[in-house]
């Protein structure tokens, strides 16, 4: 079942003279139990187009052209008051940093319990309570009675991630944005959030949108990888699609800079260059300057998304059928030895 469907999404920040354009042109669909994860470099417009997504836009944003789709309905112009109702309910968003996204001066419990409360007003203190230490039994945190009176400064980076993830739990949301969910934590930890959300989405049968500026943390969990340059979706398609075959070259260098990747080599591959302000974006193809095979129509044209199979889709002019053949510098797929 489609419970999320975006079609070519553009979005505008700012006023005539500094116009940011974050999200440009996007497309993509999110079924039912599965899990799409947003790839892209910081600043690329991952987190807007989640803001966009679920009405969480700044004031001086807008969305300037495309529609949005919750469950086949146009939800693309609802006011404030229509979008509320569907946050929690329909949609939830984990933020970047937990430690921001908590009060400080209430305890965990009070927060998830306020969250139930928000769409739940017919249930008891009793009831209310039991859900709140099902919640925290659900996202991993031991001893529940105890801990829900326990402050956010209480816990460590990972059990404020996992406290913030029950919060989100919280109205049985069925589409579920997680925004760079383990940056602030080490490699362990991220292991043991990235292993939480999947067993989530299992469990609860969740859609979940997880943007990443790492392909070697969404490997772990992904069904399907958008990749996004300059608020463009340059390349989509399955995992299996994204990371055994990548047709984009810009895909192609963030796979070649992933240690994996490296065989023992001294240093990691880099992409060179900086990406583009998205306030004067460049003519043609905005990867065209960072391309070591951009040809010369790439700094005259954007390109089209080019079919490569039913589910995998790039933006890249080395597909058009006129180009020269390139091979792909990745020679292995991910966990090939």
């Amino acid at each position: 079942m489609e419970l999320l469907k975006v079609e070519n999404l553009s979005v505008e920040i700012g006023g005539q003279k500094d116009k940011v354009k974050p999200v440009r042109d996007v497309s993509f669909s999110l079924h039912k139990g599965e899990v799409l994860a947003i790839v892209g470099e910081s600043g690329c417009g991952k987190s807007m187009l989640c803001k966009s997504v679920i009405g969480l836009l700044p004031k001086s944003g807008k969305i300037t052209a495309g529609s949005i789709y919750a469950a086949g309905t146009d939800i693309t112009h609802y006011t404030e008051r229509q979008m509320e109702k569907l946050r929690g309910s329909f949609f939830s968003m984990i933020f970047q940093d937990p430690l921001t996204a908590l009060d400080p001066t209430c305890t965990i419990g009070s927060q998830i319990a306020e969250a139930i409360r928000v769409h739940h007003k017919d249930m008891t203190k009793a009831e209310v309570n039991a859900r709140v230490l099902d919640l925290m039994h659900l996202v991993g945190i031991e001893e529940p009675q105890e801990r829900k009176n326990l402050y956010p400064y209480n816990f460590s980076g990972g059990m404020r991630q996992r406290s913030v993830m029950a919060i989100a739990l919280a109205s049985n949301p069925r589409v579920l944005l997680a925004d760079e969910p383990t940056t602030a934590l080490d490699v362990t930890i991220q292991a043991q959030i990235l292993d939480l959300l999947r067993m989530i989405q299992e469990e609860l049968d969740t859609a979940t949108i997880l943007v990443s500026h790492d392909l070697g943390v969404v490997a772990r969990v992904a069904d399907r990888v958008a990749i996004m340059y300059a608020g463009k979706i340059v390349e989509i398609g399955t995992a299996k699609e994204v990371f055994y075959d990548p047709r984009h070259p810009y895909t192609w260098g963030l796979m070649q800079s992933l240690p994996g990747f490296s065989r023992g080599k001294d240093r990691l591959h880099t992409i060179p260059g900086m990406p583009p302000s998205l306030v004067h974006l460049p003519k043609g193809d905005a990867f065209a300057a960072r391309n070591e095979y951009a040809l010369g129509i790439d700094y005259e044209q954007e390109p089209p998304m080019f079919q490569i199979t039913k589910t995998h889709y790039a933006a890249t002019w080395l597909l058009d059928k006129r180009a020269p053949k390139i091979e792909c510098p990745i020679k292995r797929g991910r966990n090939d030895e």
